[in-house]
């Protein structure tokens, strides 16, 4: 697959190109934005790879953008967006040519996969099995810290990736809540949690497990006094802690070529629920449980 998918973006309304247009850069794919169905047409002399229509729009509508779109360029896939409830409209889209629809709000993750789905046929690539590297999402994609950086650079970076995610009416960006962590050489040693950061606000003598010959009074939970403030106080030391020290060891890898039974294997055999993705020996992303099911959900049909 080329390293930049075109996607031809059309909507009118300009909060939505904005934003989608920022999500989809940030996956790697290049865009190009169309405010209305006369102008997608005269974009199409920009030989977009993809073509992400939305139904509802003034004027030339979707599915009169569908066909004039069909009659210039037969072959060029292109992805409806419809709204909940628009089954009519979206069946309506098939039978005339397009090559799938979404519902809005789509999840950016399975969108992106469709993106790269139609880019196959339109390009008449293998129909193939795909692998652990057409699933992963890059290493790019992910925040990322140093091993000897504090929990509160952590944090930080956290709350800041947070801030930058964006949401549209039509695409749902949920972005990455883990850090991965790398050490000095640039090797992936770890990630870190946002679980993973309150489970180690807790005091280390909660998880004392007390013997059965203990006195009672060990047994009997702990008094409103006792909590009060405790939060505060744990979050303040846990700040100032290295990464290191509370991050989750690095996920198994598995090979960029891997197929999908073998990334499969290697999740039940680690009981993990993502695989690091290597390439050369380095890596390159990672590949979750959630694109693997999505991707059995359009095998069944």
């Amino acid at each position: 697959m080329v390293e930049k998918i075109r996607v031809l973006m059309v909507d009118d309304e300009e909060q939505f190109r904005i934003t989608t247009s920022k999500i989809l850069e940030r996956r790697g794919f290049e865009t190009i934005m169309a405010v209305s169905g006369p102008e997608a047409i005269e974009k199409l002399s920009e030989h977009p790879d993809v073509v992400v229509l939305d139904v509802k729009m003034e004027g030339m509508d979707g599915h009169e953008t569908l066909k004039a779109i069909k009659a210039k360029k037969p072959d060029l896939p292109v992805i409806m967006l419809t709204g909940h409830g628009a089954l009519p409209s979206a069946k309506k889209s098939l039978k005339e040519g397009a090559f799938d629809y979404l519902n809005k709000p789509c999840d950016i993750d399975i969108f992106v996969s469709r993106i790269k789905d139609a880019y196959r046929v339109g390009h008449s690539l293998p129909d193939t099995e795909k692998n652990a590297r057409d699933l992963m999402i890059p290493l790019a994609d992910y925040p990322s810290i140093s091993d000897s950086a504090t929990v509160a650079e952590a944090v930080k970076i956290l709350k800041e990736n947070n801030e930058r995610i964006v949401t549209t009416d039509a695409i749902n960006d949920q972005g990455r809540r883990s850090l991965l962590v790398f050490n000095a050489n640039k090797q992936l040693e770890g990630i870190l949690t946002p679980q993973a950061i309150l489970t180690a606000l807790r005091p280390e003598y909660l998880s004392i497990s007390m013997p059965s010959t203990a006195p009672k009074m060990y047994s009997m939970g702990y008094s409103a006094m006792f909590w009060t403030g405790l939060f505060t106080a744990q979050a303040k030391t846990l700040l100032g802690k290295s990464v290191q020290d509370i991050m989750s060891d690095a996920p198994p890898s598995v090979d960029a070529e891997a197929n999908l039974m073998e990334v499969i294997q290697a999740m039940h055999e680690s009981g993990k629920r993502r695989l690091a993705v290597k390439k050369n020996g380095d890596v390159i992303g990672l590949v979750r449980e959630q694109e693997v099911f999505y991707e059995l959900i359009k095998v069944l049909g």
